[in-house]
């Protein structure tokens, strides 16, 4: 918020301002009518997709950014625009995790007051068969003069083009129409778009900008996305007493003290590679969690779910380490912390809180889909995909239709 008198973070993270009646949200409404009216934002004079490109050029010597023309070490494209809302029990959007109640009202607080989508979800469908989608965002990607073109400090090069000739719009629609997608992250902002036309739709409204919501659409076949893990650290259980009791139910090895982590962060992937298996560290140690008891496994989940929801690790976590294992044990009233995909900072924050730093697995691609489509719910904070839109770029206000 200190960056920039513009920055984005004003309008999607409000904070009252002094001597401004009204709650957040009405404060966010107000910025976004300021920021219009100055012409601090422009809307497009027509209506279009846009085809949004992220390159990972990675940080050169010293810290600096790449040069623009670096090869990327990601490269991500694909299609921001207004799609049709559909309930989720037709199958045309398919969750993969579930969501809290307050955070979804937070957002639909948001969008009502500020009668706009602040930022994309983000979406993967399968494009393996191709079609005109997948050829005019590479033509598009290709040609010159983006509408936006500049670089972010993670080393991340934003490019954003605009599509706009009716029949190439009407191509693309006709393409993807028959496709289903995967929300990769946005479950709130998209039941907080369903939760906003079921009011309007109360209160007598007929079609409106309120059946659609803005996405990102990206083929998951062209572009795979890079599924980070998402650590726990669980404050005030110290790792060893952690690790004497992981024991009744796992085989638990110290790792030599000369390991650092990025080896043990090795051995943890090769032993993922054969079932569930987790670090648990802090204080300067590192243990190894793998061969979790099948019998304590198996009564630890709960009815109704399939066996490859019961093989996850991020189930076997859920349910038996966190629930069963150290449920009764740990002061859960101190809160569980996340740290997405960096194992470092979550080593740093179990010792800054005197407690256990687990590291976690990443979830691979199929194992998520096929969770999703079987119409299940992989538990919460258990994948972080990325490269996520940048917020900031597309802005949709329903006063522009």
């Amino acid at each position: 918020m200190a960056a920039d008198p513009h920055n984005v973070v004003r309008l999607i993270l409000p904070r009252g301002a002094p001597g401004h009646r009204g709650g957040i949200y009405d404060e966010a409404a107000r910025t976004l009518r300021d920021w219009l009216r100055q012409r601090i934002l422009l809307p497009d004079p027509e209506p279009a997709l846009y085809v949004y490109e992220q390159a990972a050029l990675g940080l050169g010597e010293n810290g600096r950014a790449a040069p623009p023309d670096a090869v990327p070490e990601v490269l991500q494209r694909g299609l921001i625009g207004a799609l049709r809302l559909s309930p989720l029990e037709a199958g045309v959007i398919r969750p993969h995790e579930d969501v809290a109640p307050g955070p979804v009202a937070g957002r639909l607080h948001l969008m009502e007051a500020t009668q706009a989508n602040l930022e994309p979800i983000f979406l993967l469908h399968d494009g393996t068969r191709g079609g005109a989608s997948a050829r005019l965002i590479e033509e598009t990607a290709t040609a010159c003069c983006p509408l936006a073109d500049t670089a972010t400090s993670d080393g991340v090069r934003h490019r954003l083009w605009a599509i706009t000739d009716p029949d190439e719009l009407g191509a693309i629609s006709a393409d993807l129409a028959p496709r289903d997608a995967l929300i990769a992250d946005g479950h709130h902002r998209y039941s907080a778009y369903l939760g906003l036309q079921a009011r309007r739709r109360a209160a007598g409204a007929g079609a409106g900008p309120w059946d659609y919501g803005m996405a990102l659409l990206v083929d998951a076949a062209a572009y795979p996305p890079d599924i980070g893990a998402i650590h726990k650290v669980l404050p005030g259980l110290a790792p060893a007493a952690a690790a004497e009791l992981a024991k009744t139910a796992f085989t638990v090895r110290r790792l030599p003290g000369t390991r650092q982590l990025p080896a043990a962060l090795d051995d943890l992937a090769e032993a993922s590679s054969r079932g569930p298996a987790f670090l648990l560290a802090g204080g300067g140690d590192v243990r190894l969690l793998t061969d979790p008891d099948p019998l304590q496994v198996d009564a630890a989940m709960p009815p109704g779910h399939s066996p490859r929801w019961r093989a996850l690790a991020a189930s076997v976590l859920q349910e038996l380490l966190m629930a069963r294992i150290w449920g009764a044990f740990w002061d859960g009233g101190q809160g569980m912390l996340i740290v997405h995909n960096d194992a470092a900072e979550a080593v740093r924050t179990a010792d800054e809180t005197g407690g256990t730093a687990v590291i976690c697995p990443s979830m691979s691609a199929r194992d998520v889909y096929t969770v999703a489509v079987n119409g299940e719910r992989v538990p919460r904070k258990s994948t972080s995909f990325g490269p996520k839109p940048r917020t900031g770029l597309v802005i949709r206000t329903f006063g522009q239709g």
